[in-house]
């Protein structure tokens, strides 16, 4: 019987993996077709390539798993294994306050190092809204949640939608992973070291993105991660006000709405207006208690940072 440590294993939408001690091989599902493997491939070579650049700081307070080759004639991939578990909240509980710390502050450095990697752009303004998929919101809102929730809830969540389509700040563009979920942030807690993996979605997005990003929310460090971001920046590059400052903190509320809005758009787009079945009718309820609770999220966001 063969080993299961060898078998090629699902790893997300387009990837196989087989694991070998202490090395990963990763190629593109079969299914892909001949135009998404190339695009499988292209995002395999700009991996290599962003956490060569970052690997090459040698900042030793966070570790990114070393690309060995991207072999292109049969679409393989050799990388370090990351060890550790993803960095839930779950996890990031049971930890020591020594290790939370060393996690906020690794979070905060690699951040700094990955924006710094590259030339800092130009102050410019930013509206929030485009992170968001508006329209999709604003048809559930209008045309759907009455069916699920109570009138006081859809104009609550009428409020945020508005709030958040109307607010805009001044930021500047720099390098960025793009993608810091639980799923790409591990922790070693025998080790107490952090990884980071998954450069495939890095590029030139706008300062606070990262900062405030999903596994910062779901740890309930945002504030905590920005106060690390400021000691290390380069402030002869740019400048980072101190996270007590008015508009960091709005800021700060309005990136949190968004990565939970994120969430409760894609519940609602799995909800079924007439499930056929026990099974969908479930699924419904649990999509319903999950988006309330992102409600309670929004709730507890503007009131932490309204004092």
């Amino acid at each position: 019987m063969a080993d299961k440590e060898f078998e090629p294993k699902k790893h997300g939408r387009e990837t196989y993996v087989e694991y070998y001690g202490n090395f990963v091989i990763k190629r593109p599902l079969p299914k892909l077709g001949d135009e998404a493997r190339q695009m499988w491939l292209m995002k395999q070579h700009k991996t290599k390539s962003v956490s060569d650049a970052v690997r090459a700081i040698g900042n030793p307070t966070y570790n990114i798993p070393e690309m060995y080759f991207v072999h292109d004639g049969d679409m393989q991939v050799l990388e370090e294994r990351a060890p550790g578990e993803p960095l839930t909240a779950q996890l990031y509980r049971k930890l020591s306050k020594r290790q939370q710390y060393e996690v906020v502050n690794s979070l905060g450095q690699f951040l700094v190092d990955i924006n710094e990697s590259q030339p800092i752009g130009e102050i410019e303004r930013y509206r929030i809204a485009g992170e968001i998929k508006l329209d999709r919101l604003n048809n559930f809102i209008e045309n759907k949640m009455s069916r699920w929730f109570t009138d006081a809830e859809v104009t609550f969540m009428s409020e945020i939608r508005d709030a958040v389509a109307q607010f805009e700040y001044e930021t500047c563009r720099a390098w960025s992973h793009c993608d810091l979920n639980s799923g790409n942030v591990l922790y070693d807690a025998d080790a107490s070291k952090l990884w980071i993996i998954d450069f495939a979605e890095a590029d030139y997005k706008f300062i606070y993105r990262d900062i405030f990003s999903p596994v910062a929310v779901e740890l309930d460090i945002c504030r905590r991660v920005y106060d690390a971001y400021t000691k290390f920046h380069n402030r002869e590059r740019y400048q980072m006000p101190g996270v007590n400052n008015g508009m960091v903190r709005e800021i700060m509320k309005y990136r949190v709405i968004v990565v939970l809005l994120r969430r409760f758009v894609k519940a609602a787009d799995d909800l079924r207006m007439n499930p056929t079945s026990p099974k969908g009718e479930q699924n419904n309820l649990e999509k319903v208690v999950f988006m309330r609770g992102i409600m309670n999220d929004i709730r507890a966001c503007q009131a932490r940072n309204s004092r």
